[in-house]
C-alpha cells in the first residue's frame, strides 16, 4: 500500500471559466482504515457539468465545495484493506469519494457493484447518476407518454444520450440538439434519434419547426440560454419543460440568462419544472433494473468518453465538458 494519497483540492473560487490555478495538487499520507472503515483505490472518477456549480459559494441543492477541500466527485474504488464487515478487499464500490487516488470511508453512501456485469465507467454513467437523471427527469418530471415528441438539448452528453434513447424505448419521436455534424450523425445513425439539430450550424428555431411541426410535448433541457428560449417558442399544448441543467451558463461571469419566452408556458398551458436526482434515491434500483434491461435488449446503447490518466489530469479533463469535446459520459480512469 502506498504511503501517499494524491488529491485535487479547491484552491480558489473560479470566476468564469475554471483555471489551473483554481486547483491545488497535493499528496497526503494515506490513513489506515481502522475498525468500521475501509481503504479503496480509485479506479474511475465521474466528471459532470454540475460539478462546476459546486465550486460557487452560493445557495444550491448541495453546499459548495470548501476552499482547501478535496474536490467532490462520484467515483468507483476497489477496496484494498478493510476493517468494515460489509466491505472486503477486491470489492468495487461506488460513492461520492472525491478526486483522490485513495479513499478512506466508513461506508455511508457507498454501494457495492459487480464489475463482471458492467465496466466501472458504466456504473458512473448509464447505471449511475446520469442514467438516473435521464430516467426520472423524463418519466417522472416530464411525465412522458407514448407517441409524444421529445426534444433533448445537450443530446450527445452523458444524460442526453440516455434520455433520448429512453424516449425512443417508450415509443416517442425524439429530436436531439448537439454541437457539430459528428455528434448529430451519431445521434441519428447510432442511437436511433429521429432527427438531430446542430446548434453551431443550424437555425435552431427553424429546425425545430421542421422536426417538431406539431410542437414539443417534452423538452429535456441540459443547456439553458438561447436554446431554451428557442424551444419555448415551439411548445405543444400542455407541454412539460424539464430543467435538468444549463451548461451554457455555468461559466458566466455575469448573471445567468433567464428565458425571455417564458410566456409561452401561459399560452400553451405548459409547465417548466426543475429537479434534483437525489430526491429519487430510494428508487435508483428500480431505474437501474429497467435501464439494464434496455441495454441488454440493445434498445439503449452506452456512450462513454474514457480518458486514461492520473488524478493530476483531472483539471484538464474537466474542461473537456465545457469545450464540448466529450461524447456521452466523461470518465477519468486512473492507471
Amino acid at each position: 500500500m502506498t504511503a501517499t494519497n494524491r488529491q485535487i483540492r479547491l484552491a480558489a473560487r473560479p470566476v468564469g471559466e475554471v483555471k489551473p490555478e483554481d486547483w491545488e495538487h497535493r499528496g497526503v499520507p494515506l490513513e489506515e482504515p481502522g475498525p468500521g472503515r475501509f481503504v479503496g483505490r480509485t479506479r474511475a472518477i465521474s466528471l459532470d457539468p454540475a460539478m462546476r456549480g459546486w465550486l460557487d459559494d452560493r445557495p444550491s441543492y448541495l453546499p459548495p465545495v470548501g476552499l482547501g477541500e478535496v474536490m467532490r466527485a462520484g467515483s468507483i474504488v476497489e477496496v484494498t484493506a478493510s476493517g468494515h464487515p460489509d466491505f472486503q478487499p477486491g470489492d468495487h464500490v461506488v460513492g461520492t469519494f472525491g478526486v483522490q487516488e485513495y479513499v478512506v470511508s466508513d461506508g455511508r453512501g457507498a454501494m457495492k457493484v459487480d464489475t463482471s456485469l458492467a465496466p466501472p465507467s458504466t456504473y458512473l454513467g448509464a447505471l449511475g447518476m446520469p442514467g438516473m437523471t435521464a430516467y426520472f427527469g423524463l418519466l417522472e418530471v416530464g411525465a412522458l407518454k407514448d407517441g409524444e415528441t421529445v426534444v433533448v438539448s445537450g443530446a450527445a452528453g452523458a444524460v442526453g444520450t440516455i434520455a433520448g434513447q429512453i424516449a425512443k424505448a417508450k415509443g416517442c419521436r425524439v429530436v436531439g440538439i448537439a454541437g457539430g455534424p459528428e455528434k448529430c450523425a451519431m445521434l441519428t445513425g447510432e442511437l436511433g434519434f429521429d432527427a438531430a439539430i446542430d446548434y453551431r450550424a443550424d437555425d435552431v428555431r427553424k429546425a425545430l419547426r421542421e422536426h417538431a411541426p406539431d410542437g414539443i410535448d417534452v423538452y429535456f433541457d441540459n443547456v439553458g440560454g438561447d436554446i431554451l428560449d428557442a424551444a419555448l417558442t415551439r411548445l405543444a399544448m400542455h407541454a412539460r419543460v424539464v430543467v435538468c441543467g444549463a451548461i451554457s451558463q455555468y461559466n458566466n461571469a455575469t448573471p445567468v440568462q433567464g428565458p425571455s419566452n417564458y410566456l409561452s408556458l401561459l399560452v400553451r398551458r405548459a409547465r417548466m419544472e426543475g429537479f434534483v436526482v437525489f430526491d429519487y434515491a430510494k428508487r435508483y434500483a428500480e431505474a437501474a433494473r429497467e435501464i439494464s434491461g434496455w441495454i441488454g435488449e440493445g434498445r439503449v446503447k452506452v456512450k462513454e468518453h474514457v480518458v486514461r490518466g492520473t488524478v493530476d489530469d483531472f483539471p484538464e479533463t474537466f474542461q473537456m465538458l465545457f469545450r464540448g469535446e466529450n461524447v456521452g459520459k466523461l470518465v477519468l480512469e486512473l492507471v
